[in-house]
């Protein structure tokens, strides 16, 4: 079974989606929607920003959300999905691939999603490091000695996971995980500690937009980064999108399952490779593929 995967923040670069924008004159309207939605001219940014440009969290989320969006509406007469997965910010773009929402209604929400977040990171000292080689169990109960906010954020795949909270919190588990056999400990450049509590500023703010668009019944499971199981129920995919901000990213979890759910070949619909190569060390056995257009 065909299953459709979404990246997140981090997949971004400078040029992103310009070739598909000359390539194919139905994005043109996408964009101006785009534009419409933002207030301000995003295709400038991803076609001929600077990398400093790209990575303020207010630009990326939505640059990467539309980057998605575009290759949906290039191959959308032959997208026929099984199932549909996200990584964090890429659920807002399995959302829509389902139908679960529209692309303005996912622009907007993203775009609210990013500012909270970019505000939330302000007001708080956090930050994000990828601990590589080393037992899950291991790192959960260092984190949970520490004194400070600081958890497990991500499970990308087996011997990566990412961990986040307060900057000195995050320094002082990377230091203990190293001593404990870490292959790397390493500080990554975020503006923030995103899926951490540090976010619960941003949280609320995008629980009442969420409330308050319009979601409709999916067209197939929708696996969530929360629980990594596919969903269908609306109630639950609005509540899993409102803790997912200060929540664990179960990636692996949620490959896992969609391939005990029949998947047998996951595309990836975005920017760059990042989510086959973590596929690839879940389940080497699996195909992985970006779409030909």
């Amino acid at each position: 079974m065909k299953s459709y995967v979404f990246p997140g923040q981090g997949s971004q670069f400078t040029g992103m989606c310009h070739d598909l924008y000359e390539k194919h004159n139905s994005l043109k309207e996408m964009f101006q929607n785009a534009k419409d939605i933002l207030g301000f001219d995003i295709s400038k940014i991803m076609f001929h920003g600077s990398s400093n440009d790209l990575v303020q969290t207010k630009v990326t989320q939505p640059a990467i959300f539309i980057h998605s969006m575009a290759i949906l509406k290039v191959i959308e007469k032959s997208f026929n999905p099984a199932m549909v997965a996200g990584h964090s910010l890429g659920e807002f773009s399995a959302l829509v691939a389902a139908g679960v929402l529209s692309f303005e209604d996912g622009l907007k929400l993203v775009s609210i999603r990013a500012k909270a977040m970019q505000r939330a990171c302000e007001n708080t000292k956090g930050t994000m490091a990828a601990i590589l080689g080393l037992e899950n169990n291991i790192i959960e109960n260092v984190c949970k000695n520490i004194i400070g906010n600081v958890v497990a954020a991500n499970y990308n795949c087996p011997g990566q996971v990412v961990i986040s909270g307060e900057i000195k919190a995050v320094e002082e588990a990377c230091r203990i995980l190293t001593e404990k056999g870490a292959r790397r400990a390493l500080i990554l450049p975020v503006g923030g500690a995103f899926h951490s509590e540090l976010m619960n500023e941003a949280k609320e703010e995008l629980s009442q937009a969420i409330n308050e668009a319009k979601f409709n019944e999916p067209i197939c499971p929708v696996y969530q980064n929360v629980k990594g199981i596919g969903e269908t129920s609306v109630i639950s995919i609005k509540e899993n999108l409102v803790s997912q901000l200060t929540s664990t990213v179960r990636w692996t979890q949620s490959i896992n399952q969609m391939i005990e759910d029949g998947g047998t070949e996951f595309i990836e619909i975005g920017p760059g490779k990042v989510l086959q190569g973590l596929i690839k060390k879940i389940n080497r056995d699996i195909l992985v593929s970006a779409p030909l257009f």
